[in-house]
Protein backbone atom coordinates (compact mmCIF):
# COMPACT_ATOMS: atom_id res chain seq x y z
CA UNK A 1 0.00 0.00 0.00
CA UNK A 2 1.31 3.44 -0.99
CA UNK A 3 1.93 5.92 1.87
CA UNK A 4 0.62 9.54 1.90
CA UNK A 5 3.67 11.69 2.98
CA UNK A 6 2.96 15.04 4.71
CA UNK A 7 5.08 17.37 5.87
CA UNK A 8 4.80 19.52 8.91
CA UNK A 9 7.14 22.28 9.75
CA UNK A 10 6.39 23.06 13.39
CA UNK A 11 7.65 26.52 14.85
CA UNK A 12 6.46 26.09 18.76
CA UNK A 13 3.41 28.59 17.76
CA UNK A 14 -0.08 28.83 18.63
CA UNK A 15 -0.14 29.01 14.86
CA UNK A 16 1.25 25.90 14.60
CA UNK A 17 -0.42 23.83 17.10
CA UNK A 18 -3.86 24.65 14.70
CA UNK A 19 -1.78 22.91 11.75
CA UNK A 20 -1.04 20.17 13.99
CA UNK A 21 -5.05 19.79 15.17
CA UNK A 22 -5.79 20.06 11.41
CA UNK A 23 -3.14 17.28 10.43
CA UNK A 24 -5.09 15.06 13.27
CA UNK A 25 -8.56 15.94 12.09
CA UNK A 26 -7.52 15.18 8.55
CA UNK A 27 -5.23 12.43 8.55
CA UNK A 28 -6.09 10.18 11.84
CA UNK A 29 -9.23 8.37 9.88
CA UNK A 30 -6.89 6.56 7.73
CA UNK A 31 -3.42 7.00 9.84
CA UNK A 32 -2.03 3.68 8.88
CA UNK A 33 -1.71 4.87 5.63
CA UNK A 34 0.19 8.42 6.21
CA UNK A 35 3.61 9.14 7.08
CA UNK A 36 3.77 12.64 8.97
CA UNK A 37 7.27 14.41 9.42
CA UNK A 38 7.64 16.87 11.58
CA UNK A 39 10.66 19.54 10.25
CA UNK A 40 12.06 22.08 12.29
CA UNK A 41 15.62 23.79 11.59
CA UNK A 42 16.91 26.41 14.39
CA UNK A 43 19.57 28.78 14.11
CA UNK A 44 22.48 27.08 14.38
CA UNK A 45 25.01 28.24 17.07
CA UNK A 46 28.19 30.04 15.79
CA UNK A 47 31.50 27.83 16.03
CA UNK A 48 33.71 29.59 17.62
CA UNK A 49 37.07 29.77 19.48
CA UNK A 50 37.29 29.99 22.64
CA UNK A 51 40.56 30.99 25.17
CA UNK A 52 40.51 32.09 28.75
CA UNK A 53 39.65 35.67 29.12
CA UNK A 54 36.24 36.95 30.56
CA UNK A 55 34.86 38.22 27.04
CA UNK A 56 34.96 34.57 26.01
CA UNK A 57 33.97 32.89 29.25
CA UNK A 58 30.97 35.32 29.27
CA UNK A 59 30.27 34.47 25.18
CA UNK A 60 30.90 30.56 26.68
CA UNK A 61 28.18 30.56 29.09
CA UNK A 62 26.03 33.05 26.55
CA UNK A 63 26.18 29.80 24.36
CA UNK A 64 25.16 26.93 26.89
CA UNK A 65 22.06 29.01 27.32
CA UNK A 66 21.47 28.70 23.86
CA UNK A 67 21.94 25.08 23.28
CA UNK A 68 20.33 24.47 26.65
CA UNK A 69 17.49 25.95 25.03
CA UNK A 70 17.75 24.05 21.86
CA UNK A 71 17.41 20.72 23.97
CA UNK A 72 14.37 22.28 25.44
CA UNK A 73 12.80 22.73 22.28
CA UNK A 74 14.03 19.31 20.98
CA UNK A 75 12.25 18.01 23.66
CA UNK A 76 9.37 19.77 23.37
CA UNK A 77 9.34 18.40 19.53
CA UNK A 78 9.13 14.99 21.14
CA UNK A 79 5.93 16.00 22.85
CA UNK A 80 4.36 16.83 19.55
CA UNK A 81 5.48 13.25 17.97
CA UNK A 82 3.76 11.55 21.00
CA UNK A 83 0.47 13.56 20.68
CA UNK A 84 0.31 12.91 17.44
CA UNK A 85 0.76 8.54 18.15
CA UNK A 86 -1.22 9.65 21.14
CA UNK A 87 -4.10 10.51 18.35
CA UNK A 88 -3.69 7.17 16.19
CA UNK A 89 -0.58 7.48 14.23
CA UNK A 90 1.63 4.64 14.36
CA UNK A 91 4.91 5.65 16.10
CA UNK A 92 7.00 4.68 12.87
CA UNK A 93 4.70 6.85 10.52
CA UNK A 94 5.67 10.17 12.77
CA UNK A 95 9.25 11.05 11.54
CA UNK A 96 10.93 14.03 13.07
CA UNK A 97 13.47 16.10 11.62
CA UNK A 98 15.03 18.86 14.18
CA UNK A 99 18.25 20.24 12.78
CA UNK A 100 19.82 23.32 12.44
CA UNK A 101 19.04 25.59 9.33
CA UNK A 102 21.40 26.51 6.48
CA UNK A 103 19.30 28.45 4.85
CA UNK A 104 16.33 30.73 4.62
CA UNK A 105 13.31 28.79 6.45
CA UNK A 106 11.43 28.78 3.26
CA UNK A 107 14.11 27.06 1.11
CA UNK A 108 14.34 24.54 4.09
CA UNK A 109 10.95 23.23 3.62
CA UNK A 110 10.79 23.45 0.17
CA UNK A 111 14.46 20.86 -0.05
CA UNK A 112 12.69 18.59 2.84
CA UNK A 113 9.28 18.36 0.92
CA UNK A 114 11.41 17.65 -2.62
CA UNK A 115 14.27 15.38 -1.02
CA UNK A 116 11.80 13.68 1.65
CA UNK A 117 8.97 13.00 -1.64
CA UNK A 118 6.59 14.68 0.68
CA UNK A 119 2.97 15.10 -0.97
CA UNK A 120 1.69 17.19 1.36
CA UNK A 121 2.85 20.32 2.84
CA UNK A 122 0.47 22.01 6.00
CA UNK A 123 1.72 25.72 6.83
CA UNK A 124 0.46 27.84 9.11
CA UNK A 125 -0.30 31.92 8.74
CA UNK A 126 -0.40 34.36 11.20
CA UNK A 127 -2.53 37.01 10.56
CA UNK A 128 -1.50 40.51 11.14
CA UNK A 129 1.85 42.36 11.11
CA UNK A 130 2.76 44.89 8.49
CA UNK A 131 6.34 43.57 7.99
CA UNK A 132 5.21 40.64 6.69
CA UNK A 133 3.96 42.61 3.51
CA UNK A 134 6.86 44.17 2.81
CA UNK A 135 8.99 41.08 3.55
CA UNK A 136 6.54 37.89 2.35
CA UNK A 137 5.93 35.25 4.44
CA UNK A 138 6.95 32.11 4.68
CA UNK A 139 3.79 30.15 2.95
CA UNK A 140 3.81 32.70 0.34
CA UNK A 141 7.54 32.01 -0.56
CA UNK A 142 6.83 27.84 -0.37
CA UNK A 143 3.38 28.66 -2.43
CA UNK A 144 5.49 30.44 -5.04
CA UNK A 145 8.57 28.35 -5.42
CA UNK A 146 7.10 24.94 -5.33
CA UNK A 147 5.20 22.79 -7.57
CA UNK A 148 3.57 19.07 -8.18
CA UNK A 149 2.83 19.14 -4.11
CA UNK A 150 -0.27 19.96 -2.67
CA UNK A 151 0.14 22.78 0.29
CA UNK A 152 -2.82 23.27 3.18
CA UNK A 153 -2.05 26.64 4.85
CA UNK A 154 -3.62 27.01 8.15
CA UNK A 155 -5.14 30.39 9.53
Amino acid sequence: MAREKVLLPYNFSESDQKAIDFAVRTFSPRAPSVVITLFHAYMPLPKIETSKGTVMEKLTDGMKFVRNRIDELETEFKQVKDALVENGFPPSNVKMVFRAKHKDIASEIIDQARKGGHAIIILNRKPGRVARFFTGTVFQKVVSNISGKTVCIVS
